[in-house]
């Protein structure tokens, strides 16, 4: 065993953010199956090899998704508890508990209707785009590209656009993990928000996903409802909003390729997919763990010991360039087996429309500064973006 990793590499920390590829390279070095620690004091597994990440998740026999064993041995307020802690929901369930509620939300989701969605994406972009068009600058982050799938699932699930701001706030507290008190109170937050969600909808149906969950034929009780929709916004807002931040910045640092975009002979969709193998928003995630000792790819793991998947490393280590370069490849930014990204046709929809309509919009959008200076937000799971801040011609507010 190398010296240099015999301690767990920590998966935090402004250094990680901004440069995880380095960490990701020399774990790598490891083998397929290193140790880092998720925060002071919680350490775990993270899978950085493609091949070991695909026989873990497609093999539900060895590897359970239920934290339980886990939790039990963190304290209540341990910072990563919001994110990868037990909740009854389709995350971490497995059998025929998690094929109940994963039925209720794909079904629900077969029923939206992807031309009205691509139509409330425009119109939420172009609503976005009026109130700061006029000013020539904005910070992307929190002028359209965080507002932008928050709005819009709102809406899929009913509410109006008043909730988003509230929304946006518990999330990032709970992906950031900067504090075990920040992270506590975010995800009560959040929860607090849903359990509001579910009231209302309890009490008014409407032609809506949360109306959809309640009222499926799997039978789900308020609070079966209310976790399945804590999951599905948890898993589409910040992935989604961290998926366009992304794919922008790396666009607009390389000119050639977003002239190429622009002028339409390249796809947005080519342009996202490169992102999602270079720049998964969700970068490490997926814990699994063992039902009994385990031998996983030469590591000794015994049950209760957290294995992520970091699907940045993963993606990387199957070849290839820096972010930004063409090409394309396989990945796993929406993960593989019956844990995969079940929202992952919306979502997909949701960040090519906001690329199209912001780069149709805006045709001579330029970084403010070069992308290398770019402030990434701390975390062990989330590749995001803190502040994406542009230059551009106003646009004629008449």
């Amino acid at each position: 065993m190398p010296p240099y990793l015999v301690e767990p590499v920590p998966l935090f920390g402004p250094e990680f953010a901004a440069d995880p590829h380095t960490t990701y390279a020399l774990l790598r070095g490891y083998g397929p199956v290193a140790p880092v620690l998720l925060a002071d004091g919680v350490p775990a597994w993270l899978v950085t090899d493609y091949q070991a990440a695909l026989a873990l998740l497609r093999d539900p026999v060895t590897w359970s998704k239920d934290p339980r064993a886990w939790e039990a041995t963190v304290p209540p307020d341990c910072p990563v508890l919001p994110m990868i802690g037990y909740r009854p929901n389709v995350l971490f369930s497995d059998g025929e508990e998690h094929a109940r509620f994963r039925s209720v939300i794909t079904d629900s989701l077969a029923m939206i209707d992807l031309g009205r969605l691509r139509s409330e994406v425009l119109r939420v972009a172009d609503l976005l785009i009026a109130r700061f068009g006029s000013s020539g600058k904005a910070d992307l982050i929190t002028q359209f590209t965080g507002p932008l799938p928050t709005m819009v699932f709102n809406r899929l699930f009913g509410l109006t656009d008043e909730y988003s701001p509230h929304l946006v706030a518990s999330l990032a507290g709970m992906l950031e993990a900067k504090s075990p008190e920040e992270a506590t109170a975010a995800g009560a937050s959040f929860f607090a928000y849903i359990s509001e969600l579910i009231s209302i909808k309890s009490q008014q149906r409407g032609p809506d996903l949360a109306s959809w969950y309640l009222d499926h034929p799997a039978g789900l009780t308020t609070e079966q409802a209310t976790q399945q929709v804590v999951l599905t916004l948890g898993a589409a807002l910040e992935p989604t909003a961290n998926l366009i931040s992304n794919a922008i910045s790396v666009l607009l640092s390389d000119r050639a390729y977003y002239s190429s975009l622009a002028n339409g002979s390249l796809a947005a969709r080519s342009a996202i997919d490169e992102v999602l193998r270079r720049e998964p928003p969700m970068a490490n995630y997926g814990a699994h763990y063992a039902r009994h000792d385990v031998v996983f790819q030469d590591t000794y793991i015994r049950p209760g010991e957290p294995v992520l998947i970091s699907y940045a490393a993963v993606n990387a280590g199957i070849g290839g360039g820096p972010a930004g370069s063409s090409g394309g490849g396989a990945h796993l930014a929406w993960s593989a087996g019956p844990h995969a990204c079940p929202a992952k046709q919306p979502a997909f929809l949701i960040a090519m429309t906001a690329v199209e309509r912001l780069s149709n919009a805006l045709g001579d959008l330029e970084l403010a500064v070069p992308r290398d200076q770019l402030p990434w937000r701390p975390g062990p799971f989330q590749r995001a973006l803190a502040h994406l801040p542009v230059i551009f011609t106003p646009i004629n507010a008449n």
